[in-house]
């Protein structure tokens, strides 16, 4: 009995000494590494690394840069089962320990001892991650591992519960860029949070221990053992009941790879904000930079919608050239065959994902996808990295039999094309050439041919292609210079190039109206002014003579300048420009954002002869629009920063103000002050152009804008040499709108501005102006009507008869046209007048 009581004492003895020593170790170790600590307040304030989001006007999201793919969110917004299934998972005893875990610690300490100083599991508590992951590296050593005990401890007792599991979901990786758990419900359901089902939230909260080897995409079966271990878990601390784990377990893996969606397709617009923000921001990447651009979230979708359609209709007028890929092999061993000989082995073992959706595809081909003999998985695999482009959707043919073609489409869908969605598919031969009509589907594609087909308004669908040629939409506010909606080519994915900032194409006719505006602002003519259309000959500098044409070939003689302008004749506007002058005219246009160094100094100016691109002939129409001043074309409305969306940066532009003074620098409108813009073109001249534009499109090359049965819209059309570009700028008082067309190589496209551009103005127009109101600028008070003989554009007296009615500035009247022999005799009487009619001849 003696012995046994001094055994026990002696171990009672040994474990106070432990735990004195244990204690001592840990005051030594506290004070050791406590001065070189973080301070563990900083978490209080903390600024999660957010991407960079890009939104229209009100607030839609149109794009996100960045690596780290996150959606921060605070406690009282995660579902109660994403709690548990996070706690089942990493750490059951969170909301009773302080901190630290000490059977962790003691698992940890063991695994310490066998390596020699290498820490496998851990033993971390998710308080202990948390100060891991925000304040300190991630390098696996015991001396990081006393730093973190440290920091749980501090944590603890400055921080709630609830806040330390807010950090910790908003931070832990859960792989393809998705930081934190809501981000992950985007990334793998595209769904938010609240919307995930049990067996969801179990699968992502089995993410944070291996993000990589727990993944669904990559690792299926790996991923459902962890998803199911969770959901044990749970059942086994009471979370959840039996039934609940029972119908959980029997979940299929959904997870899928979602990249972030745009509510509004702007790809474009969403580039030059990006660009805009790497400018100025160092964390542009991570910042969490929300950036507000001025496009307006209804008319952007119909200006992309409008320019895809106009240039597929374009593409389909000019023929067939053929399948973009031909004779893909249908199963999977076949195709890796031929990746090998194409040597894109790498790029495969890169996309795991990719390679495993098709695995999956393959086991499901033969019941799937009806009526297809043999393996398709390969079919499928290239449909699923094949990118959607604009409204074309690829897809690969499966049998062209007769007049009757079957494609296999994205999901495993089998769709017919019956010969109406063919038989456009005349092969191309050049711009102005096709060949012969296709009798059958065979003559058009074979099995295995990759093509694009479209959706036709019916739901019935026909064989397209991506477009050769390319386009650009550009949609202004004229009273502000606000972008609107801009569309920079048939689609981003296809072509990053930016033709509305970056493409400086000739700008033909539609430069017209700005040499016109040039006189009349002068008041040295008006529309009645005559010029003759006639032949001109003269030297262009290089000892050659310049011998330009209208686009008919033919002359009209004597003509008022109403009708040049509608008629876009050549000839008229040279000779114009050639009165006014060429140095006073390019001082005109400079206030007009034309700069003058860019501008040709020769009469090859008045054809449109410069370059420009079709936002600065954008911003040139809607100066137009807005009766004469020069706003200025903007696009970034404001930058904000962090969740409480602080005011980084804001615009602060020009308006147009037709009733502000001439001496007035600012104006209030909707309870903000803006800067008034200058006037640049007298209210007289703006609105006598206007008038003028009307008749292009009422009796002109702009009679295609007839079926909007508008009053209010105005435009020009242009075509340049050789039909390379084909443009139509137009306007109301509400919008100003340019469309060009072109090849980016710079061959012809082998149609007018009315043939190619015009239908897309159309298109848009008819759709943005849809239930507004007409509206139409107020007439100054200096513009009057008079009647005018046709033919000289002279006035006439009132009591000569006929002639047309014309606008004129009422301080530029033109003179009488001289009272003709006849109306002199008609006017006297008897004899006497008889007398006279035989003494003047």
């Amino acid at each position: 009995m003696t012995f046994i009581r001094k055994l026990a004492f002696s171990a009672l003895w040994l474990l106070a000494s432990l735990s004195a020593a244990t204690l001592l170790a840990v005051i030594g170790a506290a004070l050791y590494f406590a001065p070189g600590l973080p301070d563990v307040r900083q978490l209080q304030d903390f600024e999660l690394q957010t991407p960079l989001r890009i939104f229209t006007r009100d607030g839609k999201l149109i794009g996100e840069f960045g690596e780290e793919r996150r959606l921060p969110v605070e406690f009282d917004e995660i579902p109660q089962e994403m709690v548990q299934a996070l706690l089942a998972a990493e750490d059951a005893g969170y909301f009773d320990h302080h901190g630290v875990d000490p059977k962790g610690l003691a698992r940890a300490a063991v695994e310490l001892a066998a390596s020699g100083g290498d820490i496998q599991s851990g033993g971390s508590t998710i308080t202990m991650q948390v100060a891991r992951n925000y304040l300190l590296t991630l390098d696996r050593t015991y001396t990081r591992k006393i730093r973190e005990i440290l920091l749980a401890l501090q944590m603890e007792q400055i921080l709630s519960k609830e806040e330390i599991l807010e950090l910790y979901v908003n931070k832990i990786f859960l792989g393809h860029r998705a930081y934190g758990i809501a981000a992950a419900a985007e990334v793998y359901y595209d769904r938010p949070l609240d919307e995930l089902t049990l067996a969801e939230q179990a699968m992502i909260a089995g993410l944070p221990k291996a993000p990589s080897a727990f993944n669904p995409l990559a690792n299926a079966e790996r991923a459902l053992i962890r998803r199911n271990w969770i959901l044990f878990r749970m059942r086994e601390l009471g979370f959840i009941d039996q039934p609940a784990y029972d119908e959980a377990v029997q979940a299929p893996i959904t997870a899928r790879r979602y990249i972030t969606k745009a509510e509004v397709q702007a790809d474009y617009v969403a580039e030059m904000a990006r660009q805009f923000a790497v400018e100025r921001f160092d964390d542009a990447y991570t910042g969490g930079y929300h950036i507000y651009t001025t496009l307006d979230s209804e008319l952007q979708p119909q200006a992309r919608h409008a320019l895809a359609e106009g240039l597929i209709a374009y593409d389909t007028r000019h023929g067939w050239r053929g399948p973009e890929e031909r004779e893909i092999p249908r199963g999977l061993a076949e195709a890796q065959e031929r990746t090998d000989r194409q040597g894109l082995e790498e790029e495969l073992a890169e996309s795991p994902e990719v390679m495993q959706t098709a695995r999956r595809a393959a086991e499901r081909s033969q019941t799937e996808v009806e009526g297809i003999d043999g393996d398709v998985s390969n079919w499928l695999q290239v449909l699923e990295r094949t990118p959607v482009l604009g409204p074309l959707e690829p897809a690969i043919v499966a049998e062209s039999e007769g007049r009757e073609m079957r494609v296999l489409a994205r999901g495993g869908e089998v769709r017919t094309l019956d010969w109406e969605g063919l038989k456009w598919a005349r092969p191309y031969r050049s711009a102005r050439s096709r060949g012969a009509a296709p009798d059958t589907a065979a003559e058009i594609a074979s099995s295995g041919d990759l093509v694009r087909i479209l959706q036709r308004e019916d739901g019935s669908w026909r064989l397209s292609q991506q477009p050769k040629v390319q386009g650009s939409l550009v949609v202004m506010d004229p009273e502000t210079g606000a972008v609107l909606a801009l569309q920079a080519g048939f689609d981003f994915d296809a072509s990053k190039f930016n033709r509305a900032t970056q493409a400086r194409r000739q700008a033909g006719s539609i430069f017209k109206p700005f040499i016109y505006l040039a006189g009349l602002d002068s008041g040295e003519i008006n529309p009645a002014s005559v010029v003759n259309d006639a032949p001109v000959v003269m030297e262009d500098g290089s000892n050659e003579l310049w011998r330009p044409n209208n686009s008919s070939g033919d002359f009209l003689g004597p003509t008022r300048l109403r009708v040049g302008l509608a008629r876009s004749r050549n000839l008229v506007t040279i000779r114009l420009l050639q009165t006014l002058g060429l140095e006073r005219t390019i001082g005109f246009l400079e206030d007009f954002g034309f700069h003058p160094e860019r501008l040709p100094h020769g009469l090859a100016l008045a054809l449109g002869s410069t370059s420009l691109t079709p936002l600065e002939m954008t911003r040139g129409y809607a100066v137009l629009a807005n009766g004469g001043f020069a706003i200025e074309p903007w696009l970034i409305q404001r930058v904000t920063r962090g969740e409480e969306q602080t005011l980084v940066e804001e615009a602060d532009p020009m308006v147009a103000c037709r009733e502000c003074s001439e001496d007035q620098a600012t104006v209030e409108r909707d309870g903000e002050t803006y800067r008034v813009a200058p006037r640049v073109a007298e209210p007289a001249a703006v609105y006598l152009l206007r008038d003028m534009l009307r008749d292009v499109v009422e009796r002109g090359t702009a009679r295609r804008a007839l079926a909007l049965e508008r009053i209010d819209i105005v435009g020009k059309t242009g075509t340049t040499n050789d039909q390379r570009d084909a443009w139509f700028a137009g306007f109301n008082t509400d919008l100003a709108t340019t469309v060009w067309v072109g090849m980016d190589d710079n061959t012809s496209t082998a149609e007018y501005g009315s043939q190619a551009a015009l239908p897309i103005w159309v298109d848009f127009m008819g759709r943005a102006l849809e239930g507004r109101p007409e509206a139409l600028p107020e007439r100054p008070e200096s513009v009057v009507s008079r009647r005018v003989d046709p033919d000289t554009g002279r006035l006439l007296h009132d009591g000569q008869p006929g002639g047309i009615e014309e606008l004129f500035h009422a301080d530029h009247l033109p003179d009488y046209q001289p009272r003709r022999v006849d109306q002199a005799v008609e006017q006297e009487s008897g004899s006497q007048g008889t007398a006279a009619y035989e003494a003047i001849f």
